[in-house]
C-alpha cells in the first residue's frame, strides 16, 4: 500500500521501541482491522491484521482510521522515555546509555547500562527530575539535519536505531536532545505525570526501569492508595498509622 493511503498524519510504526499503530482501513464494502503497523525496507509502511468485511484488491483506495486514544498513550510514554534517559544520566552518571526499550500504551520499559542496583533515594530523584521537566512544559522541538550536524548539536544516538545521512533530532527543554524517528508530544506538559513502577537487573551490567505516565500513572496511584486503605482496614486503623500497626 502506498503511503498516501495510510492513516491520517504521521503513522506510528516501530521506532525507538514504540509499538505500532492499530486501527482500521476501510473502503467501499471492505474493512480491514489493523493490529500492527510496521516500516518495511526503511521506506514502506505495512499493515498487519485481518480482513473483517468484504474483499480487497490491488488498486483499492482505503481510508485509514487510527486508534487515537491508544496512540496518545504511546506518545506520552515515548516522550517520557527520553526525559527518563536524561534524568538517569544526571543522577547516576554519563556512563548510562540505553540498551533497549519498549514503548507501549500501558507502560514504558527502559533498559540501561549501570553496574549496581538503583537505590530508593536515587529512584525518587530520577522520578522527581522527570516530573520537573514535565511541569516546565517545554516545547518538543523537531529538527532535520545532517548526522554530523546533529552530533555537534548535542544529540545522542539511541541503541538499536539505524541512521542515514540526514536525521531527525528531538529536543525537549534543556536536558534532552536525541536522535529519534518516533512520535512525540508537542510540549512536555502533555505527559501529565510520570511514575516509576519497578527497577531491577536483567543481566550483568544492565538494569531495567518500568514506568507509567498520564492516566496510567493516576490509575497506578489510585490502586496503591486502594491497597493501603485495604491494609489499614484489615489492621483496624487508618493509612496514617499503618506503619505503627
Amino acid at each position: 500500500t502506498r503511503k498516501r493511503t495510510l492513516f491520517p498524519y504521521t503513522t506510528l510504526f516501530r521506532s525507538g521501541g514504540q509499538v505500532g499503530d492499530t486501527g482500521t482501513l476501510a473502503g467501499e464494502g471492505a474493512g480491514f482491522a489493523v493490529s500492527d503497523t510496521q516500516k518495511l525496507a526503511g521506506q514502506f509502511f505495512g499493515h498487519v491484521g485481518s480482513l473483517a468485511v468484504g474483499s480487497l484488491r490491488r488498486g483499492d483506495r482505503l481510508q485509514g482510521r487510527v486508534d487515537t486514544a491508544r496512540r496518545e498513550a504511546i506518545v506520552l510514554n515515548h516522550s517520557a522515555t527520553h526525559l527518563l534517559h536524561a534524568a538517569l544520566r544526571r543522577v547516576l552518571g554519563t556512563h548510562v546509555t540505553q540498551k533497549g526499550s519498549l514503548v507501549a500504551p500501558d507502560r514504558l520499559r527502559f533498559d540501561f547500562a549501570h553496574f549496581q542496583p538503583v537505590t530508593a533515594p536515587e529512584l525518587a530523584e530520577i522520578e522527581r527530575l522527570v516530573n520537573v521537566e514535565i511541569r516546565a512544559n517545554s516545547d518538543a522541538e523537531v529538527r532535520h539535519m545532517g548526522m554530523q550536524e546533529a552530533l555537534d548539536f548535542g544529540a545522542m544516538a539511541l541503541f538499536g536505531e539505524k541512521y542515514g545521512e540526514h536525521v531527525r533530532v528531538l529536543r525537549m527543554g534543556e536536558t534532552s536532545t536525541e536522535l529519534c524517528g518516533g512520535t512525540h508530544v508537542r510540549r512536555t506538559g502533555d505527559i501529565g505525570v510520570f511514575k516509576i513502577v519497578s527497577e531491577g537487573g536483567i543481566q550483568a551490567g544492565v538494569r531495567r526501569i518500568e514506568a507509567v505516565t498520564g492516566q496510567g500513572a493516576l490509575d497506578f496511584v489510585d490502586e496503591q492508595e486502594r491497597r493501603l486503605n485495604e491494609a489499614a482496614g484489615l489492621l483496624g486503623g487508618s493509612t496514617a498509622d499503618l506503619t505503627e500497626k
